[in-house]
């Protein structure tokens, strides 16, 4: 029985209050600015919210579309500049424990246990109750997130879902009127998140509060929410407004597996999402900031290498069937309690142009298998070749874009290009090294920033300067390490189109390691899926039957795609349960 089966039995999303019944949070025609003069800005404008009691509702939007200032808005944190919040039909006016917030990063007391940064709440809003009485509201509610084990245990001794659980129960034990979720799990790994995202629909069921959630996962939105309310960015400098609500009449609990068959969750599923990529394209782009459109993906030509690198003959590969290959590769680390194996016999092979998608669970070893193919990792056993030659260590026939671009700040994106170029091809004159950093930088959408310091760049514009330095390199093999598991939505998706594209035109052989199901799909040939470890191994490979080029709008109507979404959430839910 999974998690989400094991949830209390709540009743279905139709039966959630509509406008007739109570309101418990409102908010009419709320604007709000940052700065003044010609440097204000606008956020929110015209914002209009109808909250019944009891009903979970869930906020959609990308970074910088002011999703923050709303909550903080609500919260009583920050004061609107035109309209009102309303709390039972009370103007809000400050912060008060009738609103618990659960922000994305923990606030926690690092030096306090557990049960004292709980206790931090209850001792505030239960002055009136005895000792024990507040010690045993403490001890209910930590028992409640799971933590009882944990109890005296401080923050750094906790991982990160454990530090949100608290958080979680921080709020809760201060009895609110209203839960307040500020994307409390986007920066947790996936299991993680899904176990979070179960127990916090458990205790909503069983606490019966009032939640607003703000989140950039339409997924995770879809399996929380009664409704979903997507918070559309506008036309710049106008502030953002709420778009079309969404009812998300799926009967509870919700599992993910099921919900996957279901063709309201489909429907839904796909209009929310391309009401979302409609929004940013229409904000200019969402948070990638200010980039060239490219152009549509045609099959590879020699002249879409910059004239230095099509001048340069390389060798035919070996055996292109099996360009890469992983024979009884182990990885075993010396622990104080003897050799620990965290990946133990990892088999694959890999053809020339093919590009693989890893998936598993945090911990899994999908990252060791790519730092050892990357040569920053030794090989305790096993082979590693690539092209006919075995690996033993690093070298620029293989780019790798990690999570983090790494790039140097007071540098500009040309020169944080260049510094790859010119050690790879110092027999090349300058000019031709210089072409071929802006090729690629123009590449990837950056030639009206080649110029910008990477101090001066979006996360997003980083990471597609990060993905120009790799493919400027020239290598044999791309190596990605969850490069965008730091992004919000809507830039992962433009940026997945960016390297789709490039890729596209260089039919570079590539690995991709990431634990997002559909970004697996959406870059792969196959799909490498990993089993927990240690002693973690190839579990199964799926092969990607997709036409190419792929598309998110065009991978959410295709027939193929809920059933190959199916197998993989069904393999991590499986290796979740062994």
């Amino acid at each position: 029985m999974t998690a989400a089966q094991r949830l209390v039995q709540l009743p279905p999303a139709n039966d959630a209050p509509d406008a007739a019944g109570t309101a418990c949070l409102e908010l009419r025609g709320v604007c709000k600015s940052y700065g003044t003069g010609s440097q204000r800005t606008r956020v929110l404008r015209d914002i209009d919210l109808w909250i019944g009691e009891k009903e979970f509702v869930a906020i959609v939007g990308f970074s910088g579309s002011g999703k923050t200032t709303l909550i903080s808005l609500i919260a009583g944190l920050i004061e609107a500049d035109a309209g009102e919040v309303l709390l039972r039909g009370q103007p809000v006016s400050g912060p008060g424990p009738d609103r618990g917030v659960v922000f994305q990063s923990y606030s926690l007391m690092p030096w306090m246990t557990v049960r004292q940064n709980v206790a931090l709440s209850v001792d505030q809003v239960f002055k009136d109750l005895s000792r024990a009485e507040r010690r045993a509201r403490v001890e209910k509610y930590v028992d409640m997130v799971g933590l009882s084990p944990a109890m005296t245990k401080r923050p750094a001794e906790l991982s990160g879902g454990m530090r949100q659980r608290v958080s979680v129960a921080r709020s809760l034990a201060a009895n609110p009127e209203v839960l307040l979720l500020d994307e409390p799990l986007s920066a947790l790994d996936a299991l993680t998140r899904a176990k979070l995202q179960d127990q916090i629909i458990e205790i909503w069921g069983r606490e019966k509060k009032t939640c607003v959630l703000i989140t950039n996962d339409v997924d995770e939105a879809l399996l929380m929410a009664d409704r979903v309310i997507p918070l559309d960015p506008g036309p710049k400098g106008q502030g953002a407004t709420f778009g079309p609500e969404f009812v998300v009449n799926l009967q509870r609990p919700r599992d993910r597996s099921a919900v996957n068959h279901d063709p309201d969750f489909i429907k839904l599923r796909r209009d929310i999402t391309q009401y979302l990529i409609e929004a940013g394209q229409r904000a200019g782009g969402g948070t990638s900031g200010k980039v060239v459109e490219l152009r549509p993906q045609v099959p590879t030509t020699s002249d879409e290498h910059p004239k230095a690198l099509r001048s340069m003959k390389k060798r035919a590969p070996v055996q292109p069937h099996r360009y890469v290959e992983f024979s009884n590769v182990s990885k075993i680390y010396p622990t104080k309690k003897g050799p620990a194996t965290v990946v133990e016999g990892f088999e694959l092979k890999i053809r020339q142009g093919e590009f693989i998608s890893v998936i598993g669970h945090s911990g899994c070893g999908k990252s060791t298998v790519l730092s050892m193919m990357a040569g920053l990792n030794e090989i305790s056993q096993g082979v590693i070749v690539l092209d006919g030659r075995e690996i033993d260590g690093a070298g620029p026939d293989r780019g790798v874009v990690f999570q983090a671009p790494s790039l140097v700040p007071w540098l500009s994106a040309m020169d944080n290009v260049m510094l790859g170029v010119n050690q790879v091809f110092p027999h090349l004159t300058r000019a031709e090294r210089r072409e071929i950093a802006e090729h690629y930088l123009g590449r990837v959408g950056l030639s009206d920033a080649l110029h910008k310091k990477a101090a001066e760049l979006s996360n997003g514009m980083k990471q597609r300067v990060g993905i120009a330095r790799a493919f400027a390199l020239s290598p044999k093999m791309l190596l990605l390490d969850e490069p965008f598991g730091m992004l919000d939505s809507l830039t992962r998706w433009d940026l997945q189109e960016v390297l789709m594209e490039v890729w596209a035109r260089t039919q570079l052989t590539a690995i991709v390691v990431t634990h997002d199901v559909d970004e697996a799909i959406l870059l792969a040939d196959r799909v490498v899926m990993m089993t927990n470890g240690p002693r973690a191994r190839v579990g199964r490979i799926l092969d990607i039957d997709l036409p190419r080029p792929r598309t998110r709008k065009a991978l959410l109507e295709h027939r193929d795609y809920y059933r190959l979404r199916e197998e993989l959430i069904q393999f991590l839910a499986d290796c979740d349960h062994a």
